[in-house]
């Protein structure tokens, strides 16, 4: 890395408080360092950060892209002082999952404070993170497991999978469309509607399942938006973009800003729990007993 951390945060000071002089003082730095810190940044990488007027500071859109890129760094830096602290104390292990928002539960919640109680010195890491992200990472050790909602057929050697429950899908629709409010609707009433959906290369069991219920119903989804996350479909469908088929825990996080209708036939997914089938660690182990 070319740019040093007090660089980065003089940057992120300047960037928040859109004052050189606040900024200092909120650095306990004299103004002349700071702006000297932050003309060798931007040399560094060859884009100007600021617009600096008499009275007004603003980021450049090169600054704004710098800043959502870099944002997250202090808190990284300060869970790392944190992680370190607990290892000095003895508390060194860590299991890092994977999860997708659909399988989060009350249940899921009770066994992880079960395993806090067995185990008081193993963190839980969890990461919002795709399942199709989450098996790469299982395979190749960044996660050591993970809540990935459907199995996939192809995963990687070394995968395992075990069931944690079934769960209806919904026909999660506007508020206001023609349907909103039915008790339950048949799939092939839907081979005229707009679809937004959860991608195929985010989550291909699940697109691949929705595609093989459509063509059961005898049409082809016309999707016209898609988006890695299911809470992201959900939103769409609030917003009018389309019509889309989730599980009913989407539905139900959602409320009254979308209608979730019952599907005929009540098609159901089965979620699972993707794990690294060696399961060398006793941590991993006691969480896989603890969910089964």
């Amino acid at each position: 890395m070319d740019y040093s951390i007090r660089e980065l945060e003089c940057f992120m000071a300047v960037a928040e408080e859109l004052s050189f002089t606040r900024a200092a003082k909120r650095l306990n730095l004299a103004q002349p360092p700071l702006s000297r810190h932050i003309k060798t940044l931007e040399e560094k990488i060859g884009a100007r950060l600021f617009l600096r007027e008499p009275r007004n500071v603003s980021l450049t859109a090169a600054g704004s892209l710098f800043y959502e890129e870099t944002r997250n760094i202090p808190r990284r830096l300060i869970r790392a002082g944190e992680a370190a602290r607990r290892c000095a104390i003895g508390e060194t292990a860590r299991l890092r999952l994977g999860f997708v928002s659909a399988v989060m539960n009350d249940a899921l919640v009770e066994v992880f404070r079960e395993f806090r109680e067995r185990h008081p010195q193993v963190q839980i890491m969890l990461h919002d993170v795709p399942p199709g992200e989450q098996l790469k990472a299982i395979a190749d050790g960044r996660l050591d497991g993970g809540f990935v909602g459907m199995a996939t057929p192809d995963a990687a050697a070394g995968i395992g999978f075990f069931e944690l429950r079934k769960e209806p899908l919904v026909c999660l629709l506007p508020s206001a469309h023609a349907f909103a409010g039915r008790k339950s609707i048949k799939l092939k009433s839907l081979a005229d509607e707009s679809f937004v959906a959860v991608s195929g290369e985010s989550a291909p069991a699940f697109a691949s399942h929705v595609r093989e219920l459509c063509r059961a119903a005898g049409f082809r989804p016309r999707v016209i938006l898609e988006s890695p996350r299911a809470q992201a479909v959900a939103l769409m469908v609030a917003a009018g973009s389309g019509v889309a088929i989730l599980p009913q825990t989407l539905g139900t996080m959602m409320g009254s800003a979308v209608s979730a209708v019952a599907i005929e036939g009540r098609p159901k997914i089965t979620h699972v729990f993707a794990h690294r089938t060696s399961r060398g660690e006793e941590a991993l182990r006691d969480l896989i007993r603890l969910l089964r």
